[in-house]
């Protein structure tokens, strides 16, 4: 299935009638100072689209993130060519930055889709929704959400809107004060999440169906080039820089059948590249992951699997490694958070653990270029000589260091904490949350660094 000419986008479900509402679903634009694909999708929005169609629905998607129209350079439409396993650029334009960023002396640029083509395909919706979901991903990208919603309120003045994700989660007041739109905070398939909805949009409300929040609608993405894999949501641990547990309560894990079901259907879609979302993907991975992993070589020869979310480098036992390298996988990322093992803010380390985890990915045959190791910079009081130290040890093992910029989220254990180191209205103002601005950093952003950190990764003038 090629992609569509523009500006269609298709219904997908039941003939609509008096009994099945349309529900249009909106991932809106990236509004930052940087954007790269790392086999993004918005799963939260994919997952209230699948309840929904399950419950007799008709849906549609709309991902300003994806290049969803046939290339037309005419229009503007030409998309960058997919870079290594289908992650890569997305198209920019720069923009003003809004007035509480606009002291950084960098651009700020729209990523995806133009603004001007995307609400054009929306006006040709025909016929029009009964309701419009739009997500947002991240607290500071915001702006693109109230935009998107803006042009939806403009065209169809009428219809029910909703806005969902981390920004309506976790900054409830915030976005209660600039959002037209009700408020859909939490997952969709909570009781009162679930009996709100379907009232607001003046239709009967369905039993919820299984494995609702699990099951994706990624068929909605024609002609996809990666895919992703969510055998769980939520996590069981409590990090204190993580608002895993305001976003999602609870630890659910799936079936290996259901999973298996979704890889296979992307799979004979002619897609290859598949990132896992989970947060825990190594907890009780007898539920669904062994299952699952054990029949991908035979069931789909040459698949390629990633873990952009970092694995917890503590299971990764000399089966668990030589597991995941026969099933496929070749992006390995470790959060090793840092190299100070006595004074940690994740789940706890050892020196011993994070040693032995490293042996056993080379051991089980991974390269020293599939591996990359996530360490935190710019945590609240942070001593970044530390983190000097964790960069130069990730690099004497040979693996590629990552600086996982510090992002303080409203919920997380940590975010009191990072509002009294920082200099920004952290608490009253999301875009301040950027982690581009490196909010808990003494002085904040600054090139000069931003070059040295850039090559001590590289392990340039060590």
């Amino acid at each position: 299935m090629g992609r569509p000419a523009f500006p269609h986008i298709p219904w997908h479900g039941p003939d609509s009638g008096a009994c099945s509402p349309r529900v249009l679903g909106i991932n809106p634009w990236i509004t930052d100072f940087a954007a790269f694909n790392v086999w993004s999708r918005p799963a939260g929005l994919l997952a209230c689209l699948d309840m929904l169609r399950r419950s007799g629905a008709t849906v549609a998607l709309l991902d300003c993130l994806d290049p969803t129209w046939e290339t037309r350079p005419d229009l503007g439409l030409k998309w960058p060519a997919p870079g290594k396993y289908g992650t890569g650029h997305y198209p920019k334009e720069e923009i003003e930055p809004p007035a509480p960023l606009a002291f950084m002396d960098r651009r700020y640029s729209r990523y995806g889709l133009p603004r001007e083509q995307v609400k054009e395909a929306l006006a040709a919706l025909d016929p029009i929704p009964d309701a419009v979901l739009v997500t947002t991903i991240m607290t500071y990208w915001y702006p693109g959400a109230l935009d998107v919603l803006d042009i939806c309120a403009e065209l169809w003045p009428d219809v029910p809107r909703f806005l969902g994700g981390t920004y309506a989660t976790l900054c409830g007041e915030h976005a209660a004060r600039h959002a037209d739109a009700h408020l859909q905070q939490g997952p969709l398939e909570a009781p009162a999440n679930w009996a709100a909805f379907w009232q607001l949009i003046d239709f009967d409300a369905p039993q919820p169906p299984a494995n609702a929040g699990l099951s994706l609608a990624l068929d909605l993405y024609a002609d996809p080039v990666y895919s992703l894999v969510l055998g769980s949501r939520g996590c069981p641990f409590s990090c204190e820089y993580c608002a895993s547990h305001a976003l999602y309560p609870r630890f659910d894990q799936g079936t290996p059948n259901a999973v298996m079901e979704t890889i296979q259907s992307e799979y004979e879609r002619g897609v290859r590249d598949f990132a896992f979302y989970d947060d825990a993907l190594l907890v009780n991975p007898d539920r669904w992951l062994w299952p699952v992993l054990d029949a991908l070589p035979e069931t789909c020869p040459g698949i390629r699997l990633h873990t952009p979310n970092a694995m917890h480098v503590r299971h990764l036992t000399p089966e668990v490694c030589t597991r995941l390298k026969a099933a496929g996988l070749v992006t390995v990322r470790l959060g090793l958070e840092t190299t100070d093992f006595d004074h940690r803010h994740d789940v706890k380390l050892t020196r011993d653990q994070w040693e032995a985890g490293a042996r056993n990915l080379l051991d089980a045959g991974f390269d020293l270029d599939d591996v990359g190791v996530y360490i935190l910079f710019g945590l609240p009081g942070q001593d970044l000589s530390n983190v000097e130290q964790a960069v130069r040890h990730v690099r004497s093992y040979g693996f590629r260091p990552h600086l996982a910029h510090y992002t303080p989220i409203p919920g997380s254990p940590m975010f009191e904490t990072a509002c009294q180191a920082s200099p920004y209205p952290l608490a009253d103002e999301p875009l301040c949350q950027n982690n581009s601005i490196w909010p808990c950093v003494p002085g904040g952003f600054n090139w000069d660094e931003a070059k040295r950190w850039k090559l001590l990764l590289q392990g340039i003038g060590e």
